[in-house]
This record gives structure tokens, C-alpha cells and sequence, in this order.
């Protein structure tokens, strides 16, 4: 490893789940899911769910600090997990499963302590902090077919997470709370000017105005399906317009009369996000059109939604899949 770079070792419950949320993202060098804080050299996944050689599961990730920080790693991870569990995490009980920060430096310690404290201050969960701070002990790999899972094996992981319970505790108790300090690092200048700060971007000038590709398109910051390219159409408006959303629960209307106009603004209840405004010009038999910004989603293609986790949507283009 070079100079510049560090590692971060967490355990966050089944590491199958703890890869996907830090791969591939700006800084991250390497992601492996391995073993540590045991007393045997060398366990095999065999040996670990014994429960007798102490040891967690738990993923060491190799990142550029001058690109992303230690404490943005740390608010991935506390988002990961249900972090006042003391016997596992969700359906995986066991020593195995437990959660802990494992420090490699004096400074990491001081940054997850603190993290720690900021979680267990925040009055977010009524039970005690149960994640642990440890020095940073020898890592093991674990096996091949446990690498990178998520990719490997789409259909199962996503079903697992679901089946868990995983998923369904990070959307109700961590998607809908990102600080807007996190947010800043998260999105880019123009997202989170859209997104948190009712900006508009140009028309003509974003990213999905004249997108054409089959798919679905996605809150970037909670990631809650909005929209289908089955939906969406050319309205010669310069910002991509849909006829209706996908789930109308997910959306909020405020009357909007910034500017001196007199408009219905749209916004997600997960993220309270600006999406842009709903007009009554549209082609469809109730008149809507969704003037949405392309910067307050993301587009996943229908080749993508089993690997995503939307599979549910792929009937949306059974005809051309």
C-alpha cells in the first residue's frame, strides 16, 4: 500500500452487505470482506460460525484520505447497520455478526469515538450504543466466492438484504437522515443545489432531458423509485417530463410562488428533496406533466434492476427485455 493511502476495517453483521454501500466510489481503492478480532490465524468461514475463535465478520477498505475522509467512511458505515444490537445484526445472530470500528491509527480512534458519541447524542435510537471501538487486529480474506458477493450473485444478495431485514431498517431509520453537512460531500455542487436548495438547472443543458434508454429513475439521495422511462416524454421543455410518478405516495405537493410565479412544486417525503414542479399541460387523460430536474435523480437501467434491487419494476418492460 502507498504512502498515501489508508485503510478502515468495520463490522457491520454478514459482509456480504458491507462491500456494495463503499465499492466503487471516488477515493475507494479496494473493498475485501475477510476476518478479524479473532485469536486463529487463518479462519475459515467454517471455523468463525463455530463461534470459538472470536472472531467478526467484517470488511478492510483501502481509500485515498485526499479524496474522501475517515469520517465520511464512518457515516457509510453507522447508515449500514442497526448499531444498538448486541447479538448480530437482523436475522444473523452470533458472535460473528457483531458490530465494531477496528481504529489503525490514534487519529481514526479519535474520529470514531466521536461518531460514536455524535450517534448515541443524537437521540435517534432509544437503546444503547452496542458498536464497539477496538484496535485494529490482524485481517484475514475470506474466501473467493465471498469477494465482492453483491456482484457476483445479484438476485440472491438482494433478497437476502431484504429478507434480513437489513434493507428495511436502513430505509426507515437512516435513509431519511442524512445531515446536510454529509449530503455536500455526497452530491455535487449542482445536486445539492437542486436537491436541498430549490435551484433549477438549464434547461436543455442536464443530463436526462433527451435520455431515450428503458429504465427507471431514482431519488439520488435515498434512492426511492420515482419515475419510468415509460412514463416520460419529449415536452420541448428542455427538462425531463413524465406523465405520472410511480408511486404518487412518495411525492409531496407545496404550492410554490418563488419567483413571482404561481406553480405546484413536487418533493420526495424520504429525502424532502426538490424534484421541480407538476404542470396541468401534459398529454395524459389528467393533464399532469412532471417537469423534473435530472440532477435530483438517477437512472437505472432496466438491465440494472435485478442487480439493484428493483426488480419488482422489470415487468414494466416485459415486452422488450
Amino acid at each position: 500500500m502507498t504512502q498515501s493511502l489508508e485503510r478502515a476495517t468495520f463490522a457491520g453483521g454478514c459482509f456480504w452487505c458491507m462491500v456494495s454501500p463503499f465499492d466503487e466510489q471516488p477515493g475507494i481503492k479496494k473493498v475485501l470482506s475477510g476476518y478479524t478480532g479473532g485469536a486463529t490465524e487463518h479462519p475459515t468461514y467454517e471455523e468463525v460460525h463455530s463461534g470459538e475463535t472470536g472472531h467478526y465478520e467484517a470488511v478492510q477498505i483501502t481509500f485515498d484520505p485526499t479524496v474522501i475522509s475517515y469520517e465520511s467512511l464512518l457515516s457509510r458505515f453507522w447508515q449500514q447497520i442497526d448499531p444498538t444490537d448486541e447479538g448480530g445484526q437482523f436475522s444473523d445472530r452470533g458472535l460473528p455478526y457483531r458490530t465494531a470500528i477496528f481504529y489503525h491509527t490514534e487519529e481514526q480512534r479519535k474520529a470514531a469515538e466521536a461518531s460514536k458519541a455524535e450517534i448515541e447524542a443524537s437521540g435517534r435510537f432509544h437503546q444503547p450504543i452496542a458498536t464497539r471501538v477496538l484496535p485494529a487486529s490482524p485481517f484475514y480474506p475470506a474466501e473467493e466466492k465471498h469477494q465482492g458477493y453483491y456482484k457476483k450473485n445479484p438476485f440472491h444478495y438482494n433478497l437476502y438484504k431484504e429478507s434480513s431485514g437489513r434493507a428495511k431498517f436502513i430505509r426507515e431509520n437512516w435513509k431519511k437522515q442524512k445531515s446536510r453537512e454529509q449530503l455536500k460531500e455526497e452530491l455535487t455542487p449542482l445536486q445539492y443545489a437542486v436537491t436541498k436548495e430549490n435551484a433549477t438547472e438549464p434547461a436543455f443543458e442536464n443530463e436526462y432531458w433527451d435520455c431515450e434508454e428503458e429504465g427507471i429513475y431514482v431519488d439520488i439521495i435515498s434512492g426511492e423509485p420515482l419515475f419510468s422511462s415509460t412514463d416520460k416524454y419529449d415536452a420541448g421543455c428542455g427538462w425531463p417530463s413524465f406523465t405520472k410518478p410511480l408511486n404518487r405516495m412518495e411525492l409531496e405537493e407545496r404550492f410554490d410562488t418563488s419567483h413571482g410565479l404561481r406553480r405546484i412544486e413536487v418533493r420526495t417525503k424520504t429525502s424532502d428533496s426538490h424534484l421541480g414542479h407538476v404542470f396541468d399541460d401534459g398529454p395524459g387523460p389528467d393533464r399532469a406533466r412532471y417537469c423534473i430536474n435530472s440532477a435530483s435523480l438517477r437512472f437505472v437501467p432496466k438491465d440494472k434492476l435485478e442487480e439493484e434491487g428493483y426488480g419488482e419494476f422489470k415487468s414494466l418492460f416485459q415486452r422488450s427485455i
